[in-house]
């Protein structure tokens, strides 16, 4: 899969506090890329570095594997905080306010994300008289702007009733389906699961894990297994029990068991005894309540 942003090895201190902790990260094309944690743990501070925003103390990044430079830049669309759109504008004006700004669009693209943030009918109307679930949809019609291959969101949904939320969530589900990849910045561990493809899990500035969200975020034990003769293991594998699922996963295979329920001593064993010895035994993922304890808990 192409990767979008590939990031290594960053790193970033405001005086004694550690932001960023030698992070290495690859964000693939077309994924909704969810980057979770609690307050504090990081993820504004990634999402301004990649912008240029802020500069790493180590590390570097690069966007389409290519060299960081303006052009590339305009390819890339976001939304750190809410913009200073004025009040007493209506929403045609500000987004020429933010065309003649950014030098991004032009006036049909300000009717094109009037449309796809669902704005077109009130786009005269004063920014003031917006609920703030329209006014962030504006927000996000302005970052898209330009029509960016890629849009980066800090805490789309913050401050929002469960009414923005939605409009939000079905906003962001539609701009992945044009193929937008997005990289959204949460502490809502419900949003990314609803919304996301993909997701890095951060706390305190060091990544925990990240991966595909069926995976990183699984309610599930999962093991993974390999030995020298695969065919023979999987039989063996078959034969154990105890398991919901079996899937072979490039040269390893991987048992799913019911929360709680595996026990490696006792697949190691059972191997061991039918005359199998394991090149590979290990837990790949934790459950989701175990991920929520890692990000809440010191």
């Amino acid at each position: 899969m192409e990767t979008i942003l590939s990031i290594e090895g960053v790193s970033k201190s405001y005086k004694k506090i550690k932001a960023l902790k030698n992070l290495t990260l690859t964000i693939p094309k077309g994924s909704v890329f969810g980057i979770l944690g609690p307050n504090g743990s990081g993820k504004t501070t990634m999402m301004s570095i990649v912008l240029d925003i802020l500069k790493a103390d180590t590390g570097s990044y690069s966007w389409f594997g290519l060299p960081n430079s303006h052009e590339e830049r305009k390819r890339i669309g976001s939304l750190l905080e809410t913009p200073n759109f004025y009040h007493y504008l209506s929403a045609v004006d500000n987004l020429k306010v933010t065309q003649a700004i950014s030098g991004r669009g032009n006036d049909a693209a300000i009717d094109e994300v009037l449309e796809i943030v669902k704005l077109t009918e009130r786009k005269n109307s004063k920014f003031s008289a917006y609920s703030l679930g329209m006014k962030q949809r504006l927000a996000i019609g302005a970052a898209l702007m330009g029509n960016p291959e890629v849009l980066l969101l800090d805490e789309p949904t913050n401050g929002l009733d469960p009414v923005g939320i939605a409009e939000i969530r079905e906003l962001i589900k539609s701009l992945a389906q044009k193929g937008i990849t997005i990289i959204i910045a949460s502490h809502l561990l419900d949003e990314v699961e609803k919304i996301c493809t993909h997701v890095a899990i951060l706390k305190k500035g060091t990544l925990l894990t990240s991966g595909p969200v069926d995976e990183v975020l699984s309610n599930e034990d999962i093991v993974e297994v390999a030995a020298a003769n695969m065919e023979q293991l999987k039989k063996c594998i078959a034969n154990m029990g105890g398991f919901t699922s079996i899937k072979e996963e490039n040269d390893r295979i991987q048992i799913h068991y019911p929360i709680g329920r595996s026990n490696l001593e006792m697949i190691n064993s059972h191997c061991f005894n039918n005359g199998i010895t394991l090149q590979l035994l290990l837990s790949k993922k934790k459950s989701l309540e175990s991920k929520f304890f890692e990000l809440t808990n010191d």
